[in-house]
């Protein structure tokens, strides 16, 4: 188990240069992952069982120790993220499979790895930990109504089929993780430390196949949605970081607050995409995956060196 646990450590240390890894190898080799689209929702259930395993009481005790900041990072991420989407939509003319994409990645939950991307900022992990747990907890409700608002626009909306589809790929795996860790304490311990690699192979696999089965689309449109992409994120930690400071959080707490923001669960948004849009709208959270995870490790470098706010510890 030492040596699983070594290679989980340094592959979650280096998971974004897997994602761009994988993102590549679907790019020039797509007849290795075209196969496989049924894979992704699986490969998601997975990612979110994981996450249920390391879910404990702790992480929503927070929620009603600091219902306020809590509020603020959960309704600042689905204000504004959702909001990006549809403006970038119309201001860029997107087309409306690629216009559905973005707006779809940006009404997600906030993504897995903004929670290490806080800690490795000197943020506040554990209000972090929370924003992403609430968001995604509320996704079932949140992100179908919001899809059906903003995207309706370019195609008709299921909002009942997304909202079950979030249920069985997301919510019911993470309850699964719960309950199992809460029968078999020890050995959820044990695996919890070869979550970092089952979830990068996860997340990498989801990247590639849904690289690899637009590979021509990408040809063609691929600097107009990375462009998409991009304003998205970088345009989500602007607003998220200044959402938080409007209402008066310390250094710590704007730190979790932008990176929850900014950082969306795309592995959701290829997921329902895949299955209930088109290959296409896929596009914009696969290319997401690769930019953010990018994106959020040089902020956090960045964050981590601003430690001159006197408030910039957790709050207690």
């Amino acid at each position: 188990m030492n040596a699983v646990e070594k290679v989980s450590s340094f592959v979650g240390k280096t998971f974004s240069l897997w994602v761009i890894l994988f993102a590549c190898l679907g790019f020039f080799a797509p007849h290795l992952f075209t196969g496989h689209k049924s894979w992704v929702s699986p490969l998601l259930g997975v990612v979110m069982f994981g996450m249920g395993l390391t879910l404990s009481a702790a992480d929503f005790r927070e929620v009603f120790r600091r219902p306020k900041d809590v509020a603020i990072g959960v309704i600042g991420h689905y204000l504004i993220m959702p909001s990006i989407a549809y403006l970038l939509a119309v201001v860029l003319k997107l087309p409306p499979e690629i216009a559905v994409g973005v707006i779809l990645v940006g009404c997600c939950p906030s993504g897995t790895a903004s929670n290490v991307m806080t800690f490795l900022a000197k943020g506040d992990v554990a209000l972090g930990v929370s924003i992403a747990s609430v968001s995604t907890v509320i996704a079932p409700f949140a992100t179908p109504a919001l899809i059906s608002v903003l995207a309706g626009k370019w195609m008709d909306i299921n909002a009942k089929s997304l909202f079950m589809d979030i249920v069985q790929v997301v919510i019911l795996p993470i309850v699964l993780g719960i309950i199992v860790k809460a029968l078999f304490r020890k050995q959820a311990a044990a695996s919890v430390k070869a979550l970092p690699l089952i979830s990068t192979i996860a997340i990498v696999l989801i990247v590639a196949i849904v690289v690899g089965l637009n590979q021509p689309k990408i040809l063609s449109n691929g600097l107009l949605i990375f462009a998409a992409v991009i304003l998205h994120n970088l345009l989500g930690y602007l607003l998220g970081y200044f959402f938080a400071k409007l209402f008066g959080m310390d250094l710590a707490k704007r730190k979790a607050v932008t990176l929850e923001t900014g950082m969306q669960n795309s592995g959701l948004g290829a997921a329902l995409a895949a299955a209930h849009f088109s290959p296409l709208a896929a596009v914009p959270s696969a290319l997401f995956s690769v930019w953010h995870n990018l994106s959020g490790s040089m902020l956090a470098t960045w964050f981590a060196r601003r430690t001159g706010d006197k408030n910039n510890q957790p709050s207690a």
